[in-house]
């Protein structure tokens, strides 16, 4: 097998490792001036003034933009572009939706073309993109390590822009910025982060260099995510399912994603719904068909985890999710939506390179299926 393992950027790991970041920035900010860009939750909370402070003392003037939360829309990376113009840094902190802002702002700041100008590869991306901190604080995206990065487009579809230029120059990863998640978050990025690491070791872009992050991704978060969701102060539980996230994104930023996510990005192209809540209910409604296909990849997965076959990934999963409580229903704003719907969803172009990838042929009545399981999770059904 011919393969490549894509650049992973400087990784700095830890707890309280944040508080050295001033000093670990001031060799990448070559004019004295950054972007901090983290969502408003988080800079209500004083995250940002402190950091903004400890980038003082090191003789660096940063500028928080914080105008958005939830997932990333197209207004939303625009206005970190233009926050980031004139700067020679950018620091992303927050979950995913902050960390592609970031990481976008960092080439439209350079280039001064606009996001929707790299959309779906249209573009090439700029070759002098201003330098970037990744400093995750959730365990889930693993967007930290990886070139691809989410936005919802103007009408609503998640687009994503693609490439190394815009991945991280330095990622800082403290389990100490995870203990105040939410339980129900804690899980639905667990999990998200999990199916990460499984879809990219199993789907037919695997490789060995993907597979080796992937099942040490599996590994870590299968063993540490309840743990982590029932004691949040665990620093121990909290850095493993951390790294296994971390290690998860390297997975998919060489190998991607498959039915999974091909049902969440859907379900997003219909209403709000967190990511990790979404790919979780497609991971489990789908997952028994998948492991039919019984590849010698998904019997690698199963030995990672430590169970004897593929045939027993889809219980082990379950009882994953039941011990972290997931809930399997639908945000209320679903149930105007039908099963006809999201199956159209699932069909879109830009889902289809997550069905294609994936190791059984997905065909038009398995997306149906697929589609008609996740709807009948609305509420009242």
């Amino acid at each position: 097998m011919n393969f490549s393992l894509s650049a992973i950027p400087d990784i700095k790991f830890g707890p309280h490792a944040f508080d050295d970041i001033a000093a670990l920035a001031k060799p990448l900010c070559g004019n004295g001036k950054a972007a901090i860009v983290m969502d408003s939750f988080l800079a209500n909370s004083g995250l940002g003034e402190k950091l903004a402070s400890l980038l003082r003392m090191e003789g660096i003037a940063a500028e928080i933009f914080s105008d958005f939360a939830g997932e990333p829309k197209l207004s939303h990376v625009r206005k970190a572009g233009a926050a980031a113009k004139g700067k020679s840094l950018v620091i992303g902190v927050g979950g995913g939706s902050a960390l592609d802002i970031a990481k976008i702002a960092a080439c439209t700041a350079a280039s001064g073309e606009d996001p929707m100008f790299y959309a779906l590869a249209a573009n090439p991306l700029p070759h002098n993109p201003l330098k970037k901190i990744m400093v995750p604080t959730t365990a889930g995206t693993g967007s930290e390590t990886s070139a691809t990065n989410i936005f919802a487009g103007p009408e609503g579809k998640k687009l994503w822009i693609w490439g190394a230029e815009t991945k991280a120059d330095l990622v800082i990863l403290d389990p100490a910025l995870t203990v105040s998640l939410p339980a129900n978050m804690t899980a639905w990025c667990g999990i998200d982060a999990f199916i990460h690491a499984f879809e990219a070791s199993t789907n037919r872009n695997a490789n060995p260099a993907g597979k080796l992050f992937g099942h040490e991704g599996m590994r870590l978060i299968a063993a540490n995510l309840v743990r982590a969701v029932t004691e949040p102060a665990d620093l121990a539980a909290r850095g493993n399912v951390l790294l296994g996230s971390c290690y998860g994104g390297v997975a998919i930023d060489n190998c991607g994603t498959a039915i999974a996510h091909n049902i969440s990005h859907a379900m997003a192209g219909l209403a709000p719904i967190h990511h990790g809540h979404a790919t979780a209910l497609g991971f489990e409604v789908s997952l028994p068909w998948l492991v039919a296909a019984d590849t010698d990849n998904l019997k690698e997965a199963a030995s990672a985890l430590g169970l004897r076959s593929a045939a027993d990934i889809p219980p082990f999963v379950t009882r994953l999710m039941d011990d972290c409580d997931v809930i399997r229903s639908l945000p209320n704003a679903f149930a105007t939506f039908s099963a006809v719907d999201l199956a159209r969803e699932m069909r879109a172009a830009e889902n289809q390179p997550m069905r294609r990838s994936t190791a059984r042929e997905v065909t038009d009545a398995d997306i149906d299926i697929f589609a008609a399981a996740i709807m009948k999770l609305n509420k009242g059904n």
